[in-house]
């Protein structure tokens, strides 16, 4: 004997922040609204953001430009969303809730408390719309069914007319991520841009990285660049040696633009001109030329900086001015070829995901009838700095209003 599907107006799979957000809007929009997620705690994403505090948007994204800080085969693709459902929407949402936040830099704004404030106000606007969890709940089958879908899960069967993909990319797959929603879209004919990890720290092979792994922990700001001079993208951020490469908001940054084979160049000492001023030290000094260094950039890096380069292991007097010059061209311009990234395990985001061609830019619905894509699935990312919440936030909001706003179905 089977028994009937339990019947919704719509179906959120995946309970990060996109599906969180659009469950609780669609809901307070007067759907029925099943919410399920086959991990035990909800939107830990959220919960590990930003230290624990949770970067939840950035008051410096300009919707009129999304492709400013938004990478992908279309970045304008995410402007109608962005410019309906603002960051200073979903600001206004967290002080409502009494949510207690401050900014950091660069328009970057986090919780003054913990994430699970963010995630808390989310939960609560759920109960605000009768949301329905269904968790720890995996869902094991989605098909067509009438006029609408069904899908298979651990507590049974529900349908709906809509059924809402808020699955998230492949990064951080100890907390649960997968490839769900990417072979939810292929499984209904929906093209996908490769996928491939970003806001990654940067691996080198062991022999080239050998003068620098000593460095690991040591941190300085730079400028950083990738990408041919003409088209190059760079960013002013701080970098951070690990003991297989490079990390930090620099090269976070960077690894979305970054291509495997092509260099990135960095400048060591942004904020200095390193041989004006190894110029004016070997009038003055007749102290070492690595000790000079040491003054312009942190001591270990320059200690690193100066093994094999014997020519000017010597008091900076007896440098030679070609010798000094070539040493400050190379702190601004260090170029080197990163073997790889540290993939998914340390990526912050997903890069690529369902094609935006496949997806109506208004409501996030996809060609196939009543089948939505919203968040991190999709070929739209941000930077570093909220740009990715503030994204999930406002396809979500154009997804629950895309649904609410149809004639209903059954």
């Amino acid at each position: 004997m089977t028994t009937s599907p339990q019947r919704f107006d719509a179906i959120v799979v995946g309970a990060g922040a996109a599906g969180l957000f659009c469950a609780g809007v669609a809901g307070q929009l007067g759907l029925k609204v099943l919410l399920v997620d086959h991990a035990a705690k909800v939107a830990e994403k959220i919960r590990i953001s930003g230290g624990g505090r949770c970067n939840f948007t950035n008051r410096e994204l300009d919707p009129r430009a999304p492709h400013k800080h938004f990478l992908g085969g279309n970045p304008h693709f995410c402007r109608s969303a962005l410019s309906r459902y603002t960051a200073e929407d979903f600001i206004g949402l967290v002080r409502r809730h009494g949510i207690a936040f401050h900014e950091k830099h660069k328009g970057q704004l986090f919780g003054d408390r913990s994430s699970d404030d963010f995630i808390q106000m989310l939960l609560a606007e759920c109960g605000a719309g009768g949301v329905e969890r269904w968790q720890p709940c995996a869902v094991r089958a989605v098909r067509t069914a009438g006029d609408g879908y069904e899908i298979d899960t651990d507590r049974g069967v529900a349908s709906a007319p809509r059924v809402v993909i808020a699955t998230g990319g492949l990064s951080i797959p100890q907390i649960g991520a997968s490839d769900f929603g990417h072979r939810i879209a292929a499984q209904f004919g929906l093209k996908l841009v490769p996928p491939r990890p970003a806001l990654v720290p940067l691996t080198f092979e062991g022999a080239s990285w050998a003068p620098y792994a000593g460095l690991a922990g040591l941190a300085l700001p730079v400028r950083i660049a990738t990408g041919s001079k003409k088209a190059a993208m760079a960013f002013d951020e701080d970098l951070l040696f690990t003991h297989r490469g490079l990390s930090g908001p620099a090269v976070l940054q960077i690894s979305s633009y970054w291509a495997p084979g092509t260099p990135i160049r960095i400048d060591l000492a942004p904020a200095t001109d390193v041989a004006a001023a190894l110029a004016d030290a070997k009038l003055r000094s007749r102290k070492l030329v690595a000790n000079e260094l040491a003054t312009l950039v942190p001591e270990r890096l320059a200690d690193a900086w100066m093994q094999g380069r014997p020519t000017l292991q010597r008091p900076v007097v007896e440098a030679a001015d070609k010798a000094l010059a070539a040493l400050a061209h190379d702190i601004a311009n260090w170029e080197l070829v990163p073997a790889g990234t540290e993939g998914y395990r340390k990526a912050e985001v997903t890069a690529g995901g369902v094609d935006t061609r496949e997806l109506s830019s208004q409501t996030m619905e996809s060609r196939q009838p009543g089948l939505y894509f919203i968040g991190e699935v999709v070929d739209v990312t941000g930077w570093l700095g909220g740009y990715n919440f503030q994204w999930a936030w406002a396809s979500a909001w154009a997804c629950a209003h895309g649904m609410a706003a149809e004639p209903a179905r059954h």
